[in-house]
């Protein structure tokens, strides 16, 4: 059996999710500057995530929540994973209280970070999900693994990967991934038609 795992933001979804809630919230400034820096390379992804959850985790996990439920989908994308979601995995770096709207919508099994929760706000990270565990989990269980991803975090998962695909849909993948991946697709088409391939 084939298991396809996802990377969410921008690969799933249009836009980077953190981003956007530091704009809604106007802390974008300082967001902006970790995301670019992490997916240039230049700050490692657990660091740059531990300092961003350390900022946003003051944000009310509601409207979070409720923020990111709005994010629009690359609908094709969408599609195959709900004609495939027994086969489909969406691992994201996210924290499940921020994403879980955001993923009951996508309707396949979702793998996230963990916080510890007071008074509607995130206090601290309690575990930061490693998306590379996942890939070596379903191989382990015979499992043929297909990753789609695009960020620096995505790498050593892309890297044990049986299949490894770069997606440009948002941005150009991290320089990591260019590197490890089998196939790079900028358009939805593309992406779907070489997923329908591997199934």
């Amino acid at each position: 059996m084939t298991k396809f795992i996802f990377d969410l933001d921008g690969t799933v979804t249009k836009q980077e999710t953190l981003p956007l809630i530091s704009k809604h919230f106007k802390i974008q400034e300082e967001i902006d500057n970790l995301t670019k820096e992490t997916i240039q390379g230049n700050i490692p992804f657990v660091e740059s995530f531990i300092r961003r959850v350390y900022i946003l985790g003051k944000l009310p996990i509601d409207e979070v929540s409720e923020l990111l439920e709005k994010v629009e989908l690359y609908q094709k994308v969408a599609k195959f994973i709900s004609q495939n979601s027994e086969n489909c995995i969406i691992a994201t770096g996210n924290l499940e209280c921020w994403v879980d709207k955001l993923a009951s919508k996508i309707g396949c099994c979702c793998y996230c970070s963990d916080g510890l929760i007071k008074d509607n706000k995130v206090i601290k990270l309690t575990r930061i999900l490693r998306k590379e565990n996942l890939v070596e989990r379903y191989k382990s269980e015979g499992e043929k693994v297909i990753f789609i991803g695009d960020g620096n975090n995505d790498v050593e998962a892309m890297r044990i990967a049986d299949i490894a695909i770069a997606s440009g849909l948002t941005h150009m993948p991290a320089k990591g991934v260019l590197s490890t991946a089998d196939y790079l697709v900028f358009n939805e088409e593309a992406l779907c038609r070489q997923l329908n391939q591997l199934l």
